[in-house]
């Protein structure tokens, strides 16, 4: 152990009042040791500080056993949850801060089991060598802060480093999903894997079929967020751990035509992810908008192309986020957003209101992402093509605004509704109303506002021609 200058941010949690000093004063007062480890130490060692809404949670290891950790904080927690007793893991609440209280552990995956089988330790140093990477295999001892780093976490952060504390062979066999994880501290954190991570990424990565499907979804999700996912999304395709869980990104991989050069869709891929916020639909639309091309791609006269291939990609979508059990909401608005991403390219011919109108409705509430998609997903090169996508959506913005100030642009339906046309054309509930709806939704579209006696004087014109005798006024 060495004795570490407080950083700073980690001064409130660590003033004798605070919540995590009372915590580990309970465990020691007990006989029992405890450490303050996990996100809290790395970062305070980068002096990363969190975000004005982010939440801190507090991770404390102790070689107290679960139902001693329970005994220890009787009466001081407002809140413990059991969920993870069995994986020896104890949640508490203490003046409105989580905790997770850990015992020092080792836990190994079965080859057959997505679950995986808890063994309890009683020393810190064999605790933190089952650990991910170094720099999360780093304690702060409590009440008197000393550091316990056997594993030189902090000097690979400072060399930016990416290494597991014992063989990755060990590290990856005890939780397969950690080699996704490399990707996103590769990413966040800028860490260059050593050659030994990556050599058994790429020999092990079949493992990760025993990792569940949530988990897997998670780890994606947390990858896409940071501020610039790119060096681990090329982590995931180079190593061939993408193909284990969304084998349609190295798909893209499309090698050169002899005659017809075109650039190599993964790559524009994962530049449009870098371009785009950090926002979870909207860098999931990105990294899955061109799944669809492998599959449309052909050779004509005029080079390469990928005839709605954004038609193909948004199903392509769909299957791939249910399998990885993405909510319905987001993959709903994933693959509107995919399905969608091209109609911009149909403006420069010139578009009428009701196309305008058309372009705001099927976006619905997705139409910001769906304008920031488009405007990201311009990658080219060439400062003419690109300064002329930008002026077309820039001028399409602009007429959707002023649109918006003269309608309901934002909650276009037609100009009656159901009860209206059934009573209008005496009719029950079936097909026609549908059919009359659609109609009257196709004016609104073309016209604009409707007042409500044009609106019948055309809904009896419709059923006139249909051989519908509408109701008398």
């Amino acid at each position: 152990m060495t004795s570490l200058p407080v950083p700073e941010r980690l001064r409130p949690l660590l003033d004798p009042a605070s919540p995590v000093q009372r915590v580990a004063g309970r465990l020691v007062a007990a006989g029992h040791q405890a450490y303050l480890v996990g996100g809290t130490v790395r970062d305070a060692l980068l002096d990363r500080r969190p975000g004005p809404e982010e939440k801190i949670d507090v991770d404390l290891t102790t070689d107290a056993r679960p139902d001693e950790i329970v005994r220890a904080i009787d009466g001081l927690a407002e809140h413990v949850w059991l969920q993870g007793q069995q994986f020896g893991t104890v949640g508490a609440r203490v003046d409105g801060v989580d905790f997770e209280i850990t015992t020092f552990r080792a836990e190994v995956y079965r080859s057959d089991s997505r679950k995986p089988e808890v063994s309890y330790s009683d020393d810190i140093e064999t605790d933190l060598s089952r650990r991910d990477f170094t720099v999360n295999a780093m304690a702060l001892r409590l009440p008197e802060p000393e550091l316990v780093d056997p594993y030189e976490g902090a000097t690979d952060l400072a060399t930016r480093r990416l290494r597991t504390p014992l063989a990755p062979e060990i590290s990856f066999g005890d939780d397969p999903l950690r080699m996704m994880r490399a990707a996103r501290f590769i990413a966040g954190f800028g860490l260059e894997p050593d050659a030994a991570l990556i050599a058994a990424v790429v020999d092990m990565r079949s493992r990760l079929e025993i990792v569940s499907a949530e988990r897997t979804r998670d780890e994606l999700s947390k990858l896409l967020v940071v501020e610039d996912p790119s060096l681990g999304l090329w982590f995931l395709c180079e190593t061939g751990l993408a193909d284990e869980f969304l084998p349609e990104l190295n798909a893209m991989r499309l090698e050169q035509d002899p005659i017809h050069t075109h650039k190599d869709v993964l790559a524009h891929t994962i530049a449009v992810v870098r371009n785009t916020r950090s926002e979870l639909r909207v860098r999931l639309a990105a990294l899955l908008h061109d799944i669809g091309k492998p599959k449309t791609r052909s050779i004509g006269p005029d080079g390469v192309s990928f005839h709605h291939h954004e038609v193909v990609g948004a199903r392509m979508a769909d299957e791939r986020m249910r399998a990885l059990r993405f909510s319905s909401d987001m993959v709903e608005d994933v693959t509107k957003l995919i399905y969608l991403h091209l109609r911009i390219h149909t403006y420069a011919m010139g578009w009428t209101d009701k196309a305008v109108r058309r372009y705001a409705r099927d976006a619905g509430s997705l139409l910001d992402q769906l304008n920031h998609l488009v405007r990201c997903d311009c990658t080219t090169r060439n400062k003419a093509k690109a300064r002329g996508l930008q002026r077309r959506m820039d001028e399409l913005e602009a007429r959707i605004e002023t649109l918006r100030e003269q309608e309901e642009l934002d909650a276009i339906r037609p100009p009656l509704n159901g009860n209206q046309v059934m009573q209008s054309l005496a009719v029950k509930p079936g097909p026609v109303v549908g059919e009359a709806l659609d109609f009257l939704l196709e004016l609104r579209l073309d016209e604009g506002p409707m007042k409500e006696d044009e609106a019948y004087r055309r809904l009896r014109e419709w059923a006139r021609q249909r051989g519908i005798e509408p109701a008398p006024n």
